[in-house]
C-alpha cells in the first residue's frame, strides 16, 4: 500500500509521469506514425504543451523528493531519466512533423496517453471517495497486467475500428436501406440516442451471452472474467478477439440503421465511460436508477464466483434487457465477495493469455492439482 513518507508516492509519480512525457515528445516527432488521426486533428496544441510541462516539472520534482526520502530511488530514478531525455528530444518546445500524411494504420500512442490520464484522473479519485472495499489498493495485485491489456487495445485503436469496419461493412452491406437510413439519422438526437443504446445493447447482449455458453468463444471471455479484484483498469482485460467480435457485433446495427455521425459520437464516448465505470471499486447504487441503467453493482455480480450469479447481467447498458430474458441476478444490498473464474486453468501474462484459446493443452490443470483437487 502507499505510505506517505517512504517515497513510493512520489516514485510512482515521477516515473509514471517521466514516461508518458517521453512518450508524449515522441508523438511530437513522429505524429503519423504515433498518433491516431481524428483525435491528432483535434488537438490544441497550446493546451497539450501547458500539460506537457506540467507533467515533466512534477515528474523531474516528484523524483529528486524521492532520493531525498531514500527509499524506492529506481522509480526516482527512471522518472528523472525519462523526463531528462523528453528534455533532451526537445521538450515543451518540440517542433511536430508538419507532414500531413498519416499511416494506414498509425499506432495510437497519443490515445494512450489521454486516456490513461483522463481515466486515473477520473477513477482513481472516485474510487478512494466512493471506495467499495477499502482493503483493495490502487496497485493491487494483476494492476501491471491490466495496464499492459489498456496499452495494447489503444495502440491497436486504428486496427481494430478498421478491421471491424471491413468486416461488417463486407457482411451487412447488402442489408442498407437508404429510406430506412434517412428515417433513423433525421431523427432528433433526443430520440436517436436512446435508440443506438438500445439497439447496441441489444447486440451486446447476445454476443456477451454466446461467449459465456459457447465453450470456444468463453476461452476468449474467460481472460476478462479472470480479474480477481474490480475497479477501473480490469475493464481493460480483454482479449483481442473478443474486442474485434464485440466491437463487430455492435457495429453492425448501427452501420445497417445509419445513426447519425454525432450520435454515435455521443454513444462512444458513453460506452468508453459507462463501460470502465460499471467495473470501478465503488460502492455507488444510485437508488432507483439502478433499475434504468446498468450500475457498477450490476455489473459485480456479472464477475462474481457465486454459482448463483453464474451467466447472469449479460446487458452492458439496460438492465431491463436481463430481466426481459430472464438472465438477471441482482438482490439487493448485496454485493459479491470474490471474483473471477474459480480453478479455471487460465495462464499469466498477456501473451499466454492470447494463445490460451488455441491451446488445447493448456485448458486443463496440471496432472498434480487435479489429484490435490
Amino acid at each position: 500500500a502507499f505510505r506517505f513518507g517512504e517515497g513510493q508516492i512520489s516514485g510512482f509519480l515521477s516515473a509514471s509521469l517521466g514516461i508518458l512525457g517521453l512518450l508524449g515528445v515522441l508523438c511530437y516527432h513522429a505524429p503519423a506514425l504515433l498518433t491516431f488521426p481524428d483525435l491528432h486533428r483535434s488537438y490544441d496544441p497550446n493546451v497539450l504543451r501547458v500539460v506537457l510541462l506540467i507533467g515533466l516539472c512534477v515528474a523531474l520534482i516528484c523524483g529528486l523528493i524521492n532520493f531525498l526520502i531514500g527509499r524506492w530511488r529506481a522509480l526516482g530514478l527512471i522518472g528523472i531519466t525519462a523526463t531528462a531525455a523528453a528534455v533532451a528530444l526537445g521538450g515543451v518546445t518540440v517542433q511536430a512533423d508538419g507532414s500531413n500524411a498519416f499511416s494506414v494504420l498509425p499506432i495510437g500512442l497519443d490515445w494512450f496517453i489521454l486516456a490513461l490520464i483522463g481515466s486515473a484522473l477520473i477513477y482513481v479519485p472516485l474510487e478512494r471517495l466512493f471506495v467499495l472495499r477499502r482493503e483493495q489498493e490502487i496497485l493491487r495485485a494483476g494492476w501491471r497486467l491490466d495496464l499492459q491489456y489498456f496499452l495494447m487495445t489503444h495502440l491497436l485503436v486504428s486496427v481494430i475500428i478498421l478491421g471491424c469496419a471491413a468486416a461488417v461493412g463486407r457482411l451487412f452491406s447488402w442489408s442498407i436501406n437508404a429510406e430506412v437510413q434517412a428515417t433513423v439519422s433525421g431523427l432528433p438526437w433526443w430520440v436517436q440516442f436512446p435508440l443506438i443504446v438500445l439497439v447496441a445493447d441489444l447486440a451486446q447482449y447476445w454476443s456477451h451471452r454466446l461467449m459465456h455458453t459457447v465453450p470456444f468463444l468463453w476461452r476468449f471471455h474467460a481472460v476478462h472474467h479472470s480479474a480477481k479484484a474490480m475497479d477501473w483498469l480490469a475493464s481493460s482485460r480483454l482479449h483481442l478477439v473478443e474486442v474485434m467480435i464485440t466491437r463487430s457485433c455492435v457495429l453492425a446495427p448501427i452501420f445497417v440503421l445509419g445513426f447519425s455521425n454525432p450520435v454515435v459520437l455521443m454513444y462512444v464516448t458513453y460506452i468508453g465511460l459507462q463501460g470502465v465505470f460499471v467495473h470501478a471499486n465503488v460502492r455507488l447504487t444510485f437508488g432507483w436508477l439502478h433499475h434504468v441503467l446498468v450500475t457498477p453493482a450490476f455489473h459485480h455480480w456479472h464477475h462474481s464466483e457465486d454459482p448463483r450469479a453464474s451467466n447472469t447481467n449479460f446487458a452492458v447498458h439496460l438492465p431491463i434487457i436481463d430481466r426481459v430474458f430472464g438472465t438477471c441476478y441482482f438482490p439487493a444490498g448485496e454485493w459479491p465477495s470474490s471474483y473471477g473464474i474459480g480453478d479455471e486453468p487460465l495462464p499469466d501474462g498477456i501473451v499466454r493469455q492470447h494463445l490460451y484459446p488455441f491451446m488445447p493443452r493448456m485448458w486443463k490443470r496440471p496432472a498434480a492439482e487435479e489429484a490435490a483437487a
